[in-house]
């Protein structure tokens, strides 16, 4: 969970600027995105496979 307190004398596009930073540390916005949709767990294991394939080839070629 994010949390925000306003700093002593800061106006509120900085707030909001530092909030968007927090949310976007977090991983909030990756995991909104993944969840707007359902996705079968089929998809998911075949895209999680797809991934871990992509890493090997990389980190073989290293």
């Amino acid at each position: 969970m994010v949390k925000l307190r306003l700093r002593e004398n800061e106006n509120v596009q900085d707030a909001v600027r530092r909030f968007r930073k927090l949310v976007e540390h977090a991983g909030i916005k990756r995991e909104m995105r993944r969840r707007e949709f359902y996705e079968k767990p089929s998809e998911e294991n075949r895209r999680q496979k797809r991934r871990n394939e992509r890493r090997a080839r990389m980190n073989s070629g290293r």
